[in-house]
């Protein structure tokens, strides 16, 4: 048996440039040291085998979410995003969590996730008239920039936030999903971006307070949050930092998937076709990609020291599990290279992309629909894509993924009346 801090493991390049354009030769490497661990030097350890994130990940009586200590671990103390970050929602006390959780559960479940595709389908439909409009014949765009406005648009609208947010707050969002890189040359934007998304925040609780919604109004998420404070003693504070919570958590997430989705099928134009003509087999594409990409890389701090698989994990050190590469995890996934909508997936090897535990995605049906709506809708419109230059990446970890995506495609033709 050994100690975490005594193994001799290798050191994962994470500050490279590289990384973020392709990350799996180093995990080949840390594989040949290690089968399921490595480290970043400075930061804590890697988990990265699939069967150990998924063993360990989801065990909350082990380990505590690292938002309070990870803003002292950066020096970030005091500051917006410091405190922000150490008193969100996943970090609040377990009773306060559940609380506010188990009064947001029912705007999130399946059933409501159906009942926003219509408003999802008018969302994409919107959009694509403005990026692709029907008949214009071929043309080229930054498909990530594209994609940026279509999950925050629905965001907003579950939470009934003014839709001219969106363009005011885009870049600041696009800024804070960079904080998880840490990186600490980005943060001085991302105290900015902090800022403005919660004067934003506060602004729609305070139109809200003044122009309630009729008595017989269908709840949104910001009426449920305002009721629930009132109930249960919730601080304006906590409402303002959910609000936030929300806004960020729902952008950089579903528009990398989306993005780095469409970057996938352009190498595979028989299933992007077919996505154009088969609205179920986009669930099945939309599940692959969630498997085959994910933005993630979370981490935990040990709250109780423990032994896994002979080694011993000391209290409060610091564990990364990048969900983002779990799913190609050559140990567990013998095809797992191979793109393979249709493959058949047994119960314990689902993608993490929602991570496991009590802090399991709270949103991840809604996204599930917006990228089935978004894919099947786009696959119609943006015809034949092509790649018309180098995508650019993201840092990794943090919220990785592609920054940049110049495609060219052909523009569906207009739609021929049927006649009367």
């Amino acid at each position: 048996m050994q100690t975490l801090n005594a193994l001799d493991l290798y050191a994962m390049p994470f500050d490279a440039a590289a990384m973020g354009e392709d990350p799996w030769p180093e995990f080949e490497k840390a594989r040949s040291v290690h089968p399921w661990l490595a480290k970043w030097e400075g930061h804590g350890f890697v988990i990265h085998e699939y069967r150990a994130m998924r063993e360990l990940f989801g065990r909350d009586d082990m380990l505590r979410p690292p938002y309070a200590d990870v803003v002292g671990h950066l020096g970030q103390e005091g500051t917006p995003w410091g405190r922000f970050t150490q008193e969100q929602l996943i970090s609040l006390p377990p009773e306060q969590h559940k609380l506010l959780r188990h009064a947001l559960a029912s705007r999130f479940t399946p059933r409501n996730a159906n009942e926003l595709r219509p408003m999802m389908r008018e969302t994409v439909t919107s959009l694509l008239d403005e990026w692709a409009p029907r008949g214009s014949g071929r043309q080229s765009i930054d498909f990530e920039e594209f994609a940026s406005h279509f999950p925050i648009s629905v965001m907003f609208t579950l939470v009934g936030a003014p839709q001219e947010g969106i363009r005011l707050l885009r870049d600041d969002l696009e800024a804070i999903g960079l904080a998880h890189s840490y990186n600490l040359d980005l943060f001085p934007r991302i105290q900015e971006g902090i800022v403005r998304v919660e004067q934003f925040a506060a602004d729609c609780i305070a139109e809200r307070r003044a122009h309630p919604h009729a008595n017989d109004a269908v709840e949104d998420v910001l009426d449920i949050l305002i009721r629930t404070g009132a109930e249960n003693g919730v601080s304006d504070r906590q409402l303002i930092d959910l609000i936030m919570f929300f806004f960020i958590a729902g952008y950089d997430t579903s528009k990398n998937v989306l993005t780095y989705t469409m970057y996938t099928l352009i190498s595979r134009p028989d299933i992007y076709e077919r996505c154009a003509e088969d609205y179920d087999y986009c669930r099945k594409v939309i599940e692959e990609a969630l498997r085959w990409f994910n933005p993630s890389t979370v981490a935990r701090y040990v709250d109780t020291e423990f032994t896994y698989r002979d080694v011993t994990f000391p209290k409060d050190a610091m564990l990364f599990f990048p969900l983002s590469i779990s799913g190609r995890d050559p140990v567990t996934f013998e095809e797992g290279w191979t793109f393979d909508p249709d493959r058949t997936v047994a119960p314990d090897e689902r993608h993490l992309a929602f991570a496991l535990g009590r802090h399991m995605c709270l949103g991840q049906y809604i996204a599930r629909a917006q990228l089935q709506e978004a894919l099947h809708q786009v696959a119609q419109r943006m015809r034949d894509p092509q790649l018309a230059g180098q995508p650019g990446w993201r840092p990794f970890p943090g919220a990785w993924g592609i920054k940049g995506l110049p495609i060219s495609f052909a523009a569906a033709r207009e739609v021929t009346p049927e006649p009367a």
